[in-house]
């Protein structure tokens, strides 16, 4: 997810960048929309940017000699949806950039790729998918936030793959061999963080169901007639 400054070709630090620039700019209008017709929810938009930053700034070295990282994007994708997370996962990718030297700026694009455009949509779309299953809010938690984990790092470690084909069996043997390399310690960390996200989800539907209700994470709760009708 957090691919460093200047590894990539610039060919291809160029072409992710272009395509993750409509995404990005979509999820800027699609934050000023939400701010604009919903100024309640400014609170828990900070929130869901500030639990991604933490999160993804967790560094775990890997045994193979790389790193891992939770990346946090599932639950925002959840709670406004995969377009808003596009903005706010890449202020987060360039903040870190710049203040915690993960990541960099030439490769900003094909990370936010991964990180704020792919992973929220798999993990929105693991949502989505759970739900009209019929499963209950915590197990499409635990789906969304597990999967936004994973398909981060496949997609990263495809546009390893693409930019660093393997000399003999080309993109399908880097791939593999990239794959490998994170899933050690990927898969592990995308299973902590469903379990994180089922606790997330937890406290917000005891300290914050009318927003969730609002949002249309939960549905509300009936309202209460009085035994008997009026006399």
């Amino acid at each position: 997810m957090h691919i460093a400054e200047g590894f990539l070709p610039a060919g291809h630090a160029a072409g992710w960048t272009i395509a993750a620039a409509p995404f990005v700019v979509h999820g800027a209008r699609a934050v000023v929309k939400e701010v604009r017709e919903n100024p309640e929810s400014t609170l828990l938009l900070g929130a869901a940017g500030a639990f991604t930053f933490v999160l993804s700034a967790i560094k775990l070295p890997s045994v193979t000699g790389s790193s891992s990282h939770p990346t946090g994007t599932g639950p925002g994708a959840i709670l406004f949806r995969p377009p808003v997370m596009a903005l706010l996962g890449t202020v987060v990718l360039l903040f870190q950039a710049l203040l915690l030297a993960h990541g960099g700026l030439t490769t900003l694009g094909a990370n936010a790729f991964a990180f704020a455009v792919v992973g929220p949509w798999a993990g929105y779309g693991a949502y989505r998918l759970a739900r009209a299953a019929g499963a209950g809010l915590l197990p499409a938690v635990f789906a969304a936030v597990a999967l936004a984990d994973l398909a981060t790092y496949v997609t990263t470690s495809f546009q390893l793959a693409l930019a660093f084909p393997d000399a003999e069996s080309g993109l399908a043997g880097a791939l593999l061999k990239f794959l490998g390399v994170f899933a050690v310690t990927q898969i592990p960390l995308a299973v902590g963080e469903g379990l994180l996200g089922v606790l997330l989800f937890r406290v917000l539907t005891v300290n914050a169901r009318p927003e969730l209700e609002r949002l249309g994470i939960l549905t509300p709760a009936p309202v209460a007639t009085a035994a008997g009708g009026a006399a």
